[in-house]
């Protein structure tokens, strides 16, 4: 009786935090099988949001998700009933969310769902943030932004490794070029995903976000306990991932600039300075990574695993990228 009553109370506080907050922005959520869903309630659906978190509130979602993944799935009971906790109305489909919010968060943590799941979103018009990864393929990937355009519904996605603040000082030029860098994070594998596709993007991501485009080509040692890549990016610049899945993996990513020589930029500091970025893109529709950046991210990636298939010899973007055009180019949305 205890716990029904403090349910009560707790689903209450909730109803009545929403009907308080009637004017904000209603955010949808699709997908309960990853922590980002969860987290990011927290924070928008407080009775006192933090300075730059206003304005918001989850006011639905959409359970599913993975349909197929033990790790996804098995989070549903959990997270489902967190959400209705904070307020949340859990409904039937992504119909049925798009008429009860403004803007979405799509964090299926099944890449495989994402196309499917962002066109139906891109017909509503409504803007839509793709949590990591943004596809599971690359074909999948360029096809996700293909729509976007075709809908004219702009569309961005991230792993929240991008925001670390050093990582933004040398992305806007505080330490002069990156001569080089050097990425490090957790690498689990799904097998559902090419490997660095499932975690390995974390790692990436930072890369990337100090680097910037122009790899031009990828090699890959891979062996059971850690993944090492190095990309060759245009004028002689070399950026490297090693994905870590024993003891001692973390996140972060060491710079070598014009500035200070070599630098540790830190890891990860948390969802709120992604939420952050989310938020302003949702009120502006302003794209804060441009749709070329996420797609070299993933051909990147789809190029090392092609390079461990070929038994670690270097591979090009171009090649790859190619191909994935090609298969996206036979889709219809």
């Amino acid at each position: 009786m205890k716990t029904i009553r403090k349910g009560v109370l707790i689903g209450l506080a909730a109803f009545l935090a929403a009907g308080a907050r009637g004017s904000d922005t209603r955010v949808g959520i699709i997908g309960l099988d990853t922590s980002h869903a969860i987290e990011f309630t927290k924070i928008l659906n407080a009775a006192k949001p933090e300075p730059g978190f206003e304005g918001f509130h989850v006011t639905a979602a959409y359970t599913y998700g993975s349909l197929d993944i033990s790790s996804s799935t098995n989070r549903y009971p959990e997270y489902t009933a967190k959400m209705r906790e904070m307020g949340v109305e859990i409904v039937g489909s992504v119909a049925d969310l798009l008429k009860r919010s403004d803007v979405v968060l799509l964090e299926t943590n099944d890449g495989r769902r994402h196309l499917e799941q962002a066109v139906e979103v891109f017909k509503s018009g409504k803007r839509v943030f793709i949590d990591k990864p943004v596809a599971a393929s690359l074909a999948d990937a360029i096809s996700i932004f293909e729509a976007a355009k075709r809908y004219g519904v702009p569309v961005f996605s991230s792993s929240a490794l991008r925001y670390t603040q050093k990582a933004q000082e040398a992305r806007a030029g505080k330490y002069g070029q990156i001569i080089a860098a050097d990425a490090y994070s957790p690498c689990k594998l799904e097998p559902t995903h090419p490997d660095l596709f499932w975690y390995g993007i974390h790692g990436v991501e930072p890369l990337f976000t100090v680097m910037g485009t122009g790899c031009e080509s990828v090699v890959r040692v891979s062996q059971s306990d850690v993944d090492f890549v190095v990309g060759m990016w245009k004028n002689g610049r070399v950026g490297t991932l090693r994905g870590m899945r024993g003891k001692g993996a973390t996140y972060g990513c060491d710079i070598f600039a014009e500035k200070g020589g070599r630098m540790a930029l830190g890891g990860y500091e948390g969802y709120k300075p992604l939420l952050k970025e989310i938020l302003k893109f949702f009120r502006t529709g302003a794209v804060p990574v441009p749709p070329e950046e996420t797609i070299e991210i993933f051909a990147f990636m789809e190029a090392a695993q092609e390079s461990k298939l070929r038994g670690g010899v270097p591979v090009k973007l171009d090649e790859v990228l190619s191909k994935a055009r090609a298969e996206a180019a036979k889709r219809s949305f």
